[in-house]
């Protein structure tokens, strides 16, 4: 498997206790900051969550 670049591209404010828990989860934390992770359902579910929050290309 590959490797997914998530960035935030949205404020947290506004959003449920859980969506802040994920956010911080996948190293978010400031509008455009970015992570890469391994490509895996663990990840993909999580991004599923926020989709609204991050934008994710695949490297």
């Amino acid at each position: 498997m590959g490797k997914l670049k998530v960035q935030l591209i949205k404020s947290k404010i506004g959003c449920t206790e859980r969506q802040k828990k994920t956010i911080e989860a996948l190293g978010l934390n400031k509008i455009s900051s970015f992570r890469e992770h391994e490509d895996n359902l663990v990840v993909r579910g999580m991004i599923r969550k926020v989709n609204h929050l991050v934008k994710v290309e695949e490297i």
